[in-house]
């Protein structure tokens, strides 16, 4: 039965990338007796400049309330846009993000629900962290089947490019597969393989000089493009690799942030324990602080160039980050602090965002919506504005966010889904999540509990209320459940080896070593005379 489903469902979605194609056809065939307003139409669309940054918190910027990391690109596109203060990333981790922004569907429907690399099932094991269950399965290549936002524009008259990280499939799942007809620095690689500094040892993007600063250069890439097209309407994709590990800077933003530390005054302890590893409790690194520094950089590059052209009248802009920031594991970046959690985790510090959408002809000065959005509804909003008619079998999970920013329409009451049938690297557990008005409910698959918070009261997530409201619990529990299952969605699986005795003493390892190690990591990085190596990473060829 569920091969036959498969098939329906298969058959199903070429039929929607059929149909999308076989309409814009009838359009060219139709239009053919009036080019003339076919060209003025698509000539009169806007620009599309929708900038993605990896692992980006949303307590990393200015306007979000951080006084140490210093954004001001960032804030100044922030103050004349329109802010989704509940905003939300398809994911707590990157490729299930990613794929909900080209596809418009939750991670459950398009089943990539984790990183594209990690390991499941019983390989899990060889990470040796003895876990209670073995990760579930999950698709490793974006679905050919599913039409992407950049393939609906581009038959549509669109200019479509991308930069930086893709991250969504191997060799013949590029960019470039699914709809964008140029594509700088986007493979298989989730995090910056020669760093930040060139040689990146990337085979989407040539080395100029070494050196040079990789957020710097993808900005570059994307102003040459846009220039090029000015004339056309384009959808331009800018997706930094910053701010993801290894975290890089000049010696010169380090000094500055470190001195900035100093000034504020250097914490005792800069980490507590979460459930299963340290937590950042500060924003103080100073490493950290200088590469997102340079990511506002090269956003004020594009942003500026925009103006210089007088392209920023006509071009939309989309500013948001794939997940929470990484606050514990990995490098253990930065703090989300008062959100709990970030990177990795099901609460709120891993899926809220910062999450601004700037339409030129409309004034949206501070305007602020506080209404739930998530990565998927970018897609039919994108199309809305575009004027293009919407695909609502294609972005099933999306809506269109133009009716809110223009005429302040709230739509009714929604259901949001995430789902993540693994571990993560930064401390996360195998759990899926229910929003439903100012209620999110967490199930946890270790040991098929519940949390319930009620978001308008406690954001931060301190009180669980599960056992409090059991009505609400079972009615959300059952909803999310009903609703996996209608999607197909994959489950982890008990692992008949676990051994609670070696989980301990994994468990004891990190309480008694790491968490010490990272605190004289922390005190070293801030030290008057660290250096990282002779170069700082190859930074000092050239600047900034």
């Amino acid at each position: 039965m569920r091969r036959l489903q498969a098939c329906f469902n298969f058959n199903k979605q070429i039929t929607i990338k059929m149909k999308i194609q076989f309409a814009f056809l009838l359009i060219v065939i139709t239009s053919s007796c009036n080019k003339t307003e076919q060209k003025k139409l698509i000539q009169n669309r806007p620009n599309i400049l929708f900038i993605l940054v990896d692992d980006l918190g949303l307590k990393d910027l200015g306007f979000t309330g951080s006084n140490y990391y210093e954004t001001p690109n960032i804030d100044q596109l922030a103050a004349k846009s329109t802010i989704f203060t509940q905003g939300y990333a398809g994911s707590r981790v990157c490729s299930p993000s990613r794929a909900t922004i080209m596809t418009g569907k939750f991670t459950a429907r398009h089943g990539i629900t984790d990183w594209i690399g990690v390991k499941t099932g019983t390989d899990w094991r060889e990470t040796k962290r003895h876990d209670k269950l073995l990760p579930a399965e999950y698709i490793l290549n974006l679905p050919k089947e599913d039409t992407t936002i950049a393939e609906v524009l581009k038959i549509n008259g669109y200019k479509t490019f991308f930069a930086g990280k893709w991250h969504l499939g191997k060799e013949g799942s590029y960019p470039e597969d699914h709809g964008f007809d140029i594509n700088v620095g986007g493979f298989d690689s989730g995090s910056p393989k020669g760093g930040y500094f060139s040689p990146f040892k990337n085979p989407k993007l040539e080395d100029k000089k070494d050196g040079e600063n990789l957020s710097m250069r993808l900005a570059g890439e994307t102003v040459n493009f846009i220039k090029r097209n000015k004339d056309k309407p384009f959808f331009a994709f800018l997706s930094f690799y910053a701010v993801h590990g290894p975290i890089q800077t000049t010696e010169t933003k380090w000094k500055k942030y470190r001195n900035k530390t100093e000034a504020q005054g250097i914490k005792e302890n800069g980490f507590a324990m979460e459930r299963k590893l340290p937590i950042r409790q500060t924003q103080d690194n100073p490493i950290y602080g200088g590469l997102v520094e340079s990511m506002d950089d090269a956003v004020g590059h594009v942003l500026n160039e925009l103006k210089t052209l007088e392209l920023d009248k006509n071009t939309i802009v989309i500013f948001t980050s794939d997940n929470g920031g990484v606050s514990s594991g990995d490098n253990f970046s930065t703090s989300n602090l008062p959100f709990r959690g970030g990177k990795g985790y099901q609460w709120e510090g891993g899926i809220r965002e910062p999450y601004l959408i700037y339409i030129p002809w409309q004034k949206s000065e501070n305007k602020k919506i506080d209404y739930p959005v998530t990565g998927a509804d970018f897609y039919p909003t994108i199309l809305d504005y575009a004027q293009i008619d919407l695909i609502p079998n294609q972005h099933q999970d999306g809506i269109s966010l133009k009716p809110i920013i223009e005429e302040g329409k709230t739509p009714n009451e929604r259901t949001l889904y995430w789902h993540y049938p693994h571990y993560g690297n930064q401390g996360g557990d195998p759990s899926s999540i229910i929003r439903e008005g100012d209620w999110k409910l967490i199930h946890y698959y270790e040991d098929e509990t519940n949390e319930l918070y009620n978001m308008l009261d406690d954001s931060f997530e301190q009180n669980n209320l599960a056992e409090q409201f059991p009505e609400i619990t079972n009615k959300l529990s059952s909803k999310l459940k009903n609703w996996l299952i209608s999607v197909d969605a994959k489950f982890p699986e008990i692992d008949s080896e676990f051994d609670a005795l070696k989980r301990a003493k994994y468990d004891k390892m990190i309480r008694e070593k790491r968490l010490p190690n990272l605190e004289k990591e922390r005190i070293e990085m801030l030290s008057k005379d660290f250096t990282p190596n002779k170069d700082w990473w190859g930074s000092k060829v050239t600047k900034d």
